[in-house]
């Protein structure tokens, strides 16, 4: 069993730095692309929608990560890793995007603001986010955010279980990321960061539908 373990952390590593990689590689080609197709004069500042969003959309997105990368290693269905490939991909490469961006318009990738302070810019985007008031607990700095025990509970969770407990993880991150997504793709300034919000908005909608089969196949509900 020891030898079993061991054996999965080569692969772990290597997976882990391809995406690392992948995500610097991002960054760098939309820091070196963004200025020059668009007007240094109309960049985002520091307080603006396309900042907030972009440095706390990059914070949710590597929860997600984190948590598919977890049940990769807690369950053999080939679904539910599949899944987990899926998301660990997209919002790797996505998250690599929205630093690039930041470095692009020289901007901070952490604000002494709290999470979400950008969609007080208007209302009209936080359509969705049923918890106005909400505040970061145990790790969960935004609304789907899991917290430290959930995620621990996922890390001792195996089989079956653990294929739950990530499907009901991810659909409340996803939730919460999609309520995000659709403010940014309201406000932001930049057409580049309301195309990409739209499109986690859509794709993270169908997962849920997705996860919705997934887990009354397994006798569960979100």
């Amino acid at each position: 069993m020891e030898e079993r373990r061991n054996a999965r952390w080569p692969s772990r590593l290597l997976i882990g730095g391809s995406l690392t990689a992948v995500a610097v590689a991002v960054a760098v080609v939309v820091a070196l692309l963004w200025p020059a197709g668009a007007d240094t004069t109309a960049m985002p500042s520091q307080d603006s929608v396309d900042a907030g969003f972009a440095r706390d959309m990059s914070i949710h997105h590597q929860q997600a990560v984190e948590l598919s990368f977890i049940v990769r290693d807690r369950t053999g269905d080939e679904d539910v890793r599949r899944l987990a490939y899926d998301v660990i991909n997209t919002q790797a490469n996505q998250r690599g995007m929205l630093l690039g961006w930041l470095d692009a318009w020289d901007l901070p990738k952490s604000s002494q603001e709290p999470p979400m302070s950008w969609m007080d810019h208007g209302m009209g985007g936080m359509a969705g986010m049923k918890d106005m008031d909400y505040k970061p607990h145990d790790g969960s700095l935004m609304p789907g955010m899991a917290t430290n025990t959930q995620m621990d509970q996922l890390r001792r969770a195996g089989g079956k279980q653990a294929e739950i407990l990530y499907l009901q993880l991810l659909t409340a991150h996803h939730k919460g990321g999609i309520a995000m997504s659709r403010a940014a793709a309201e406000m932001a300034e930049t057409e580049q960061v309301r195309r990409l919000a739209q499109g986690m908005a859509d794709s993270q909608t169908a997962e849920m539908q997705l996860m919705a089969d997934m887990l009354r196949q397994r006798g569960a509900k979100a």
